[in-house]
């Protein structure tokens, strides 16, 4: 059987504030094969590491009055947002900021870590992968993922990321035919310049439907689904055109999981995501996104060799209320 890869999305930001050095670093050591960063532009042209380009919520910018009139609403790509914007502020700006529990209300645990980590550029988690590189026995690196988040707001304004995340890479040895690289993104026109730019595995990120799979493939090698897409009947008409199917998002947490795998009533506590990751493994899938690498690799691992997991499926149980969306 071939690897089916773990995809530390956004690091292991069950565990840690999403997009931090630390996030990325306790995914490497859970056995991640792939660490995912999110990228978006400063004013000055750097690419930086958060979930949206509007870092109100992921950042303690709110507290810092100097920046109190950089608050506005903009459209992008076809959405009000309102909030403090990358593009609005230059890198020695950004590193005066301390990131932030995205999900305070689900991750309680995680606002520990609130005001303790600074915004890592993807230079700076390309270091990281460099150094854990340098560590490692084997020859086998670190997987890096980035997605380009809202490419032609970005190439709108002045601030293209493409080139200056293939740069970014090659600076680090992830250029190479071989590398384990993925650049992901929702935007088919981005994916079709990189294509123009690299050889370096591009996968169309997709949320409501699989669309023409034979047209995706003819400029990206793998498709990154929601997992209301994934059935087995999709995974296999992806494979029949060469299309690798990478999954997400995988959470501990009930609010994220089906009905039948969740544990009590509470949204904030973990199910059975062990139970979840199967049914899709069993569906041929080739990777799949997880908060929770430890707990990603632990299952993709007995998988592949046969071995029943130790834990018996929970009770059934309710759970109320719209979900939170979103990668």
């Amino acid at each position: 059987m071939s690897k089916i890869l773990v995809i530390a999305h956004r690091g292991a930001s069950g565990e840690r504030p999403e997009h931090t050095i630390e996030s990325y670093r306790l995914a490497i050591a859970e056995g991640a094969d792939y660490i995912e960063p999110d990228l978006v532009m400063t004013r000055d042209g750097v690419l930086i590491a958060r979930h949206e380009n509007e870092i109100g919520g992921t950042t303690d910018v709110a507290q810092h009055p100097e920046f109190a009139t950089r608050r506005r609403t903009q459209i992008i790509d076809g959405e009000t947002m309102a909030g403090w914007f990358t593009e609005d502020f230059t890198l020695a700006e950004i590193k005066t900021l301390r990131a932030r529990e995205r999900l305070p209300e689900l991750r309680p645990q995680n606002c520990a870590f609130d005001g303790r980590f600074e915004v890592p550029t993807f230079d700076e988690i390309m270091q990281l992968a460099a150094a854990t590189n340098r560590r490692r026995s084997g020859g086998v690196k670190i997987g890096v993922y980035p997605e380009t988040k809202h490419p032609a707001h970005f190439a709108a304004i002045g601030l293209p990321q493409e080139q200056a995340v293939l740069d970014t890479l090659r600076l680090h040895g992830y250029d190479a035919v071989g590398s384990p690289v993925f650049i992901q993104s929702f935007d088919p026109g981005n994916l079709r310049q990189l294509r123009g730019m690299t050889r370096l595995p591009l996968l169309q990120l997709l949320e409501h439907e699989l669309g023409d799979l034979g047209e995706i493939a003819t400029y990206a090698d793998g498709i990154g689904i929601a997992k209301s897409l994934a059935s087995a009947e999709g995974v296999l008409a992806a494979h029949a055109v060469n299309l690798k199917v990478h999954v997400w998002t995988f959470r501990a947490e009930n609010e994220f999981l089906p009905e039948d795998l969740r544990i009590g009533t509470v949204p904030a506590a973990h199910g059975d995501l062990e139970g979840e990751i199967q049914r899709f493994l069993r569906r041929g899938i080739d990777g799949f996104f997880v908060d929770f690498p430890a707990i990603g690799a632990r299952v993709r691992d007995a998988y592949i060799s046969g071995v029943q997991p130790l834990h018996q499926p929970p009770i059934a149980t309710s759970l109320p209320g719209k979900r939170p969306q979103g990668r």
